[in-house]
């Protein structure tokens, strides 16, 4: 197992180093100015010229990457071009409300895709079958963003039932304010006892939490019928059924519990892909998350802030694939 994990932290550590080589240089190739940017449109040649000094940008490609690294090393991101503040302070401020809006579609997505799944392959070749399918492989076909402005065209404009963005209403900010315990609102509003902020924030959820889920849960309840379809013809499974075990133990337990190999593994690596998903999703919902923070940042070619979030998602990235390797290693045949 030690063996087996040190190879794939070293692959990890490979392929995080190329995500930052390769942002790096196309973060350098894109026609800017960031002294510019840093100093402003009106300023003198000279305050440009020491802009591009305290930057780093004067000097050779090699040296700012050598510099970035050891940045990086030391837990810094840069400073933003156009707040001037650490893009590390600014990612943390905004995190909270990516992951609880990723958490939540995560787990729409298991606690819906696994059921789906498993019925669909206890009833093979049969109307619920059918119709799993046909709602899994659409939820896999739809781009994100297009279900994000579908739902917001049917919920908000059409039906009125649920509001079109934000985490909270106008009148909820300007009228409560909600104690940072944990900095996840839905949380620190049941803390706080803010019933009115909580029922507020679950409103406000709703639709991009939906817009996250529906390809995790196409993506698990396909995989989940696929693993179960090969799992209910082993001898364990006739055996099980032979002594007389009701058919939905058989499947829920015996063979649900054999098939969360792979099933895991596309669970794990979907909270990666939702989380890389979410930036469309919160800039179409104006979600006050990253995705808004890289949406600002690449029209206004803000590259520490495109370069933070980039990497960001990488090692986060890396971290749940690493999980999801560990958790299949746990069986000795995955290791040899």
């Amino acid at each position: 197992m030690s063996n087996f994990l040190a190879r794939r932290l070293l692959l990890g550590f490979l392929v995080l180093f190329g995500v930052i080589l390769i942002t790096f240089v196309l973060t350098r190739v894109v026609p800017s100015d960031p002294a510019s940017q840093w100093v402003g449109a009106r300023a003198t040649a000279e305050q440009k010229a020491k802009a591009a000094e305290e930057l780093g940008l004067n000097k050779p490609l090699p040296v700012q990457f050598l510099v970035y690294l050891n940045d990086l090393a030391h837990g810094n991101l840069g400073y933003s071009l156009d707040t001037h503040q650490p893009v590390t302070s600014e990612l943390v401020a905004r995190l909270p409300a990516t992951i609880e809006l990723v958490l939540i579609s995560f787990f729409a997505a298991t606690l819906i895709g696994l059921p789906l799944g498993v019925i669909s392959a206890r009833r093979k070749d049969k109307w619920q079958d059918h119709t799993s399918r046909i709602f899994s492989v659409g939820f896999v076909s739809m781009p994100t963003f297009w279900v994000a402005l579908f739902l917001q065209l049917i919920f908000y404009s059409r039906l009125g039932w649920l509001p079109a963005g934000g985490e909270v209403s106008t009148d909820i900010q300007v009228f409560y304010t909600t104690p940072k315990v944990t900095h996840f609102l839905l949380i620190d509003s049941l803390i706080a006892g803010q019933w009115v902020v909580f029922k507020d924030a679950v409103y406000h959820i709703i639709l991009p939490a939906i817009a996250l889920a529906a390809y995790p849960i196409g993506l698990v309840a396909r995989m989940t019928r696929s693993a179960m379809l090969e799992i209910l013809n082993e001898d364990y499974i006739t055996a099980a059924r032979s002594y007389g075990l009701p058919e939905r133990t058989v499947h829920w337990v015996y063979g649900l519990k054999n098939s969360l190999g792979p099933t895991v593994t596309v669970v794990t690596l979907s909270i990666g892909y939702t989380l890389v998903n979410t930036f469309l999703v919160e800039a179409i919902f104006s979600w006050p998350g990253i995705g808004n923070y890289i949406a600002t940042a690449v029209t206004t070619l803000n590259y520490p802030a495109i370069m933070g979030v980039t990497i960001f998602s990488a090692v986060s990235y890396i971290i749940l694939n690493m999980i999801a390797d560990i958790i299949i290693a746990l069986d000795p045949r995955v290791r040899v």
